[in-house]
């Protein structure tokens, strides 16, 4: 793993040769494989007992991916080509653990990263967990934009007498039966609550894939046309998604989500539900006032009754909470340098932070290894010298 022990007598201290990675995901797995190719090891740091612990752990069990397999590779190694145009959520899993296998990474589980800082004196990173701490002159963060849920703050929610569940612990519409796209399969009654305007685009046009169309549309002309293009045939495949009460933003999907962050929603079925009155859109205009004992009342005044609450609410960074001393990350946790140059600052590399899925981590993952292998020695491990250096602290 390109470790060793810095001294005898600290068993808790560990020097990596190579670069330290934290988190055992797409991304990790990645810049991994690519600095195995270019001969420099690495040790990755993960918080979890698996790797992907996003995925096994946190979606929910008819997941599959929404864009076509191309378009979700990791360098070096293809899905396998018996795998569908829309690989399934345990089909991934599966890629990634062959992936790991195949490039011979063997991350330490169970290693939550609790504090990472730079040693300007000696030029190395100091990554400590509950049981050591890891020094290298290279620190890779890739525990990406969806580390932590969000759990927004409701007043009363903790009066509910229902269920409340955030969609990182909803496996499947079954735990709601009859209680009220995957709900309407087990004859739930859900709800939307949408507040803030959104983005609905067809998963694919005219048999191919929306989002293949636009990343080739754009290599030849301005964003804007491409986006009032994509509108275009969206309005036409879908109609006016504003009458069913999502309505759109004034800006168009390419450009808003290159802006902002903000995924367009790509539709496998929901809206026909939608406008069928399976699934039931409550507009409001400010949101959540507060969360009663069987329901919710919102600040334009409207009340529902309702027996189970699904926090869609999304993810966020959690970098912020270990990696002190470092203005490269905004308090969100996310590089103040926009892509396609937020991947480095000195000796700390950030991957799968480009709001770009993962075709960004790949991005990512070529340019770090290529720029570590440029400043990699194969005798750079620690000397003695070292040793007794690290040890004054």
């Amino acid at each position: 793993m390109g470790s060793s022990k810095l001294h005898q007598n600290d068993a808790n201290c560990v020097w990596v040769d190579g670069p330290i990675i934290v988190g055992a995901g797409p991304s990790g797995l990645a810049t991994s494989a690519c600095l195995t190719q270019q001969g420099v090891p690495s040790l990755i740091l993960e918080k979890s007992d698996c790797l992907a612990s996003l995925w096994q752990l946190r979606t929910y069990d008819r997941l599959k991916l929404h864009l076509p397999k191309q378009f979700c590779e990791l360098p070096l190694l293809g899905f396998p080509h018996n795998f569908p145009k829309y690989p399934t959520k345990h089909q991934f899993i599966s890629y990634l653990e062959s992936y790991a296998g195949h490039f011979s990474i063997q991350p330490r589980f169970n290693q939550a990263v609790q504090s990472a800082d730079y040693d300007h004196i000696l030029g190395f990173w100091r990554v400590k967990t509950q049981d050591s701490e890891y020094i290298s002159r290279w620190l890779i963060t890739a525990t990406g934009e969806n580390a932590e849920p969000v759990i927004p703050d409701i007043p009363g929610i903790n009066k509910f007498n229902g269920s409340v569940v955030h969609t990182s612990s909803y496996k499947s519409g079954s735990e709601f039966k009859t209680k009220g796209l995957d709900l309407c399969r087990y004859n739930a009654i859900p709800h939307m609550v949408v507040r803030n305007t959104v983005h609905v685009l067809p998963r694919e046009m005219f048999g191919f894939s929306t989002f293949g169309i636009a990343m080739a549309l754009i290599k030849w002309f301005p964003l804007w046309l491409v986006d009032k293009f994509l509108l275009l045939v969206a309005n036409f495949i879908l109609g006016n998604t504003d009458q069913v009460g999502l309505r759109r933003p004034k800006t168009g999907p390419i450009e808003l989500k290159n802006v902002t962050g903000k995924t367009p929603v790509l539709d496998v079925g929901a809206l026909s539900q939608i406008k069928s009155g399976e699934i039931k859109v409550f507009q409001v205009m400010e949101g959540v006032k507060e969360i009663t004992g069987n329901g919710a009342k919102f600040m334009d005044g409207q009340e529902k009754e309702i027996d189970s609450i699904i926090l869609a609410t999304g993810y966020k960074s959690n970098v912020p909470t270990w990696l002190k001393g470092c203005d490269f990350f905004n308090k969100d946790g996310m590089p103040k340098t926009p892509f396609p140059n937020g991947w480095k600052e000195k000796g700390l590399y950030t991957v799968g932070f480009t709001r770009r899925g993962l075709l960004g981590t790949a991005s990512d993952a070529v340019k770090i290894a290529r720029d570590i292998a440029r400043q990699w020695r194969p005798n750079d491990s620690c000397s003695n010298s070292h040793v007794i250096l690290l040890k004054e602290t």
